[in-house]
């Protein structure tokens, strides 16, 4: 490959072979696609009976895949000849088309998704040239669709795009040759980053399912599965959270932020997206300690945050923000205990869907903890389950990085996209 900047309509970054190939041709979609919308089934034909066929929704697609056994739970129960054409064909490529993601979900169907059938609010995009349709599926996963789908949904309300709209929406094309050659590459990276998200999946459920055997079932006092050398170590003990930590309620922090402080404020926020979404401050009113579990207090009704916690993992870095609390174990080993407290089930219960969930120091400290009696089987679980968290934690951040590198190699695949 080399550099080229000759020509707004030429990308920076060719394949050898086509340098001297010239500019690419910009066409508007429906001029290489055949696009049919889904139909809208009759609720009487709808069912979640899994032994009907699956229904295409927008929601069930996402980051390019479609996620059968996590998502689909709308099948259709009715006589299959009459929606024939409404049949999913492997190498499609299906957009939805309202709601949130609408413009940044897209997906190319695979063999196992052909038993799919395309409902309502979705649209269907096919062609018989494979390199054009991956070609092509790159593009509608592209900088310059999401921009044109921003620039159609400007006048608030749900997003939407329309058939008509997409099939006006112009793209990049240079020759067959060089198309296949693009989508080949692109392509690769695809399968490269499913595989990664997929050993992620895989990693998360292990932890779930590991987490349900370590600890003990609702009505029991003893694990399903136990280290071999605590097997005869007796029953575990139930404890109220008030007799094995303290608890300090955060502090307002909001007339204090900065840009760039000292410490990290502790808001829900920040707790909820994995600390990605930072405050800073120079004024520390509640100080959080290393190994301090940090915990939301206040969520909407059928949130994910309420309950949701942090295991602090450094001294004099963040302090906390209202609505949060503060739980400094003393007589029980703080990893387990982030472990049992995160998203506690106990805790969940009095988000009653209706109106917001506000947990207070007395709902928090009334907690029944179950806990081995002996502290080195605490260590021993705690160590376990840290160590699959740092697993995860290491396939995560090398899956962002090849998402990360696949966008910065489409920008330099594909010409320039002005923004207006």
């Amino acid at each position: 490959m080399t550099d080229e900047k000759s020509s707004p309509l030429v990308p920076t970054l060719r394949f050898p072979e086509f340098r001297e190939a010239g500019e690419w041709e910009e066409l508007p979609i429906g001029r290489k696609v055949d696009l049919l919308s889904g139909y809208p089934f009759k609720s009487s034909e709808i069912s979640k009976d899994v032994n009907g066929i699956p229904l295409l929704r927008g929601i069930n697609i996402t980051e390019g895949y479609i996620r059968h056994s996590q998502d689909i739970d709308r099948f259709f129960t009715g006589e299959i000849d009459n929606f024939a054409k409404y049949r999913l064909h492997e190498n499609d490529i299906v957009i939805g088309m309202d709601g949130s993601k609408v413009g940044k979900n897209a997906a190319l169907i695979t063999t196992k998704d052909t038993d799919s059938l395309l409902i309502q609010r979705v649209a269907r995009l096919r062609t018989s040239c494979l390199a054009t349709i991956q070609f092509i599926f790159q593009q509608i996963n592209s900088k310059k669709f999401h921009l044109y789908v921003d620039k159609i949904n400007t006048s608030g309300g749900i997003p939407h795009i329309s058939a008509k709209q997409i099939n006006e929406f112009e793209i990049y094309f240079p020759t067959l040759p060089e198309q296949q050659k693009i989508a080949a590459c692109l392509s690769s990276l695809d399968e490269l980053i499913a595989a990664h998200s997929q050993k992620l999946d895989a990693l998360k459920k292990h932890k779930k399912g590991l987490m349900q055997q370590l600890f003990p079932a609702e009505g029991q006092t003893v694990p399903s599965l136990r280290f071999p050398e605590f097997r005869e170590a007796g029953e575990w003990v139930e404890k109220k959270l008030g007799e094995i930590a303290t608890y300090e309620n955060g502090k307002a922090h909001e007339q204090d932020i900065s840009e760039s402080g000292n410490f990290i404020v502790v808001n829900s926020k920040f707790i909820s997206t994995d600390m990605e979404i930072k405050k800073f401050t120079n004024s520390a009113h509640c100080l959080a300690k290393k190994e301090d579990i940090l915990m939301v207090l206040s969520d909407v009704p059928n949130g994910r945050a309420i309950a949701k916690c942090l295991l602090v993992n450094l001294d004099n870095l963040y302090t906390v923000n209202q609505r949060i609390c503060k739980i400094t174990p003393h007589n029980a080993v703080n990893n387990l205990l982030f472990y049992i407290l995160n998203r506690n089930s106990y805790f969940l219960a009095f988000d009653d869907g209706v109106k917001q969930t506000n947990l207070r120091k007395e709902d928090v400290l009334d907690c029944p903890i179950f806990l081995p009696k002996d502290l080195p089987e605490q260590q021993k679980i705690a160590a376990c389950l840290s160590s699959l968290d740092e697993l995860i934690t290491a396939h995560s951040k090398k899956l962002d990085a090849l998402k990360k590198h696949k966008k910065g190699l489409m920008q330099q695949l594909f010409p320039a996209v002005e923004e207006d």
